[in-house]
């Protein structure tokens, strides 16, 4: 069982990476800027109040952690890309502050600067939309902060091209910066398998200090 503090746990994929937390048994403390928002009531379950652009908060919440989860930006629209990189920022500034005693860092993060098998990179793709692109490329410019800290044990998990709320199959394949692509040229993964990945990552670390990838 692990202590676990998880930023973005109101959204589309910070929601399913409680449940996933809690299924398993693990100490979760949600921190989210209006608690009367999260509904879900678990005993394993703490909700408090915090801010993932302020370091100050960051370390509050990070204290006593075994690690730290990042959902922020995933993908609940165009209101959150303005926070992706400067959420980036906050996490690893509050978390230099503990020093020894810092948790680790694992963050949701995007499919655009994953390499597709014809070697452009998903947001190279012609005709996607403009709200799109600048996630996608606020997901990049956060990757591109997080490669620059040697300090801070952190993961950076990108999603396949799609993904939305689906079943939980609790299977998964992972690659590091290659998209996964099933045999017919798709590449998706449900919210519950990727929450189910992350946990895998936390309980048993393979990539620390990089980014990977998953999708079926």
């Amino acid at each position: 069982m692990s202590q676990l503090a998880i930023f973005g746990a109101n959204g589309t994929i910070g929601s399913r990476i409680v449940q996933e937390a809690l299924r398993r048994g693990h100490q979760v403390t949600a921190v989210v800027r209006d608690p009367a928002k999260l509904t879900l009531s678990d005993p394993n379950l703490t909700v408090t109040t915090g801010d993932v652009l302020d370091p100050e908060s960051v370390a509050k919440a990070a204290t006593g952690q075994d690690a730290v989860i990042s959902a922020v930006g995933g993908g609940d629209g165009p209101g959150h890309i303005a926070t992706i990189k400067p959420a980036a920022e906050a996490l690893v500034a509050g978390l230099r502050t503990l020093g020894d005693r810092a948790p680790r860092l694992l963050t949701v993060g995007g499919a655009g600067s994953l390499r597709k098998p014809d070697g452009t990179l998903v947001w190279d793709a012609e005709g996607l939309p403009e709200f799109l692109l600048q996630i996608m490329h606020a997901h990049g410019d956060a990757l591109d902060f997080y490669r620059t800290v040697s300090d801070v044990r952190w993961t950076n998990l990108s999603p396949a091209a799609l993904i939305e709320p689906g079943e939980r199959t609790g299977t998964y394949r992972t690659a590091v910066d290659d998209l996964v692509v099933a045999e017919d040229g798709s590449s998706r993964i449900s919210a519950e398998d990727y929450a189910v990945a992350l946990l895998d990552e936390v309980e048993q670390p393979r990539h620390i200090g990089e980014r990977f990838t998953v999708g079926y």
